[in-house]
């Protein structure tokens, strides 16, 4: 009974600790800074064919080039003035019937090529497929043309494209005797080297665009239609090659070819040289900056 008795008095000991507890004052609470609402996401869709304003430019002046060069290569007197361009342009058209075919028809024999800037070219070959020689003129000079004008939209691609365009202008003077045409060539392989170091190499852009312009088979045909070249055009060629259709029909379809071409490398131009001026300029410099 004694132990017992000992132990009845810690119940009333736990109540009391417990009312101590429940009496004790509480911690305030810990307070934390608001959550910021959440940004709101844009939806707003940014076309990347949309011309940025150091585009816009570049798109006016392809057109002013187009005008240009329609001018230059058909009025009488002044087409003397592109005479190089048009060799340059004559010369990888004649390039492009040789090899372009090659891999598949490599059974060929070449019996002459001729360049003139007034007759325009020629190419006599025996064997292979002469749909495919004679088709890979056009495709072979419009695709590089375009790859030409990629020049326009950016100081390095400028660049880069000036050391092709400054071979391409020499090359068929191999062929050429013409003194006018071997003075022109140098003045504009002389203005070349000089629109290096104008603006940082930034005119090189136009100069590029001017002669990717000109690479159209627009040109040749209506060389041909109203000049009465001796040297007749691809699409005459065509014409003859396919007694039923004329050369009208397959001056459209090439004239159509060309200009799908033009439209689509302008397209991936304006989605892909969206960089700012002082980018432009900062990449251009990484290459033999001036």
């Amino acid at each position: 009974m004694v132990v017992i008795t000992s132990l009845l008095p810690l119940p009333r000991i736990f109540l009391a600790l417990l009312s101590a507890i429940s009496m004790a004052p509480t911690p305030a609470a810990v307070t934390r800074p608001p959550l910021a609402p959440p940004r709101p996401t844009s939806t707003h869709y940014v076309n990347p064919l949309t011309p940025t304003t150091l585009q816009i430019p570049v798109l006016y002046v392809s057109v002013i080039y187009l005008v240009i060069d329609v001018a230059l290569w058909h009025l009488p007197g002044a087409r003397v003035i592109i005479n190089p361009f048009k060799l340059l342009t004559i010369g990888f058209l004649i390039h492009c019937h040789s090899d372009l075919p090659s891999v598949r028809h490599p059974c060929r024999i070449f019996d002459s090529v001729t360049i003139d800037p007034n007759l325009g070219g020629c190419t006599r070959v025996q064997g292979g497929h002469p749909p495919s020689i004679l088709a890979a003129g056009y495709i072979g000079s419009t695709l590089f043309g375009a790859a030409l004008m990629t020049g326009g939209w950016d100081i390095l691609a400028a660049k880069i494209t000036s050391f092709i365009i400054a071979i391409a202008l020499v090359v068929p003077l191999i062929m050429v005797r013409d003194k006018l045409t071997i003075i022109l060539t140098i003045i504009y392989e002389g203005l070349l080297i000089g629109f290096w170091f104008i603006d940082h190499g930034s005119a090189l852009r136009w100069y590029s665009l001017f002669v990717g312009v000109i690479f159209y088979a627009l040109w040749d045909y209506l060389d041909d239609r109203y000049f009465k070249k001796a040297n007749d055009s691809d699409s005459t060629q065509f014409s003859e090659m396919y007694p039923r259709t004329k050369p009208t029909f397959w001056g459209f379809f090439w004239i159509t070819w060309s200009v799908l071409i033009y439209i689509g490398f302008t397209l991936v131009g304006l989605a892909s040289f969206k960089g700012s001026r002082e980018d432009m300029y900062a990449n251009g410099a990484k290459f033999l900056p001036t």
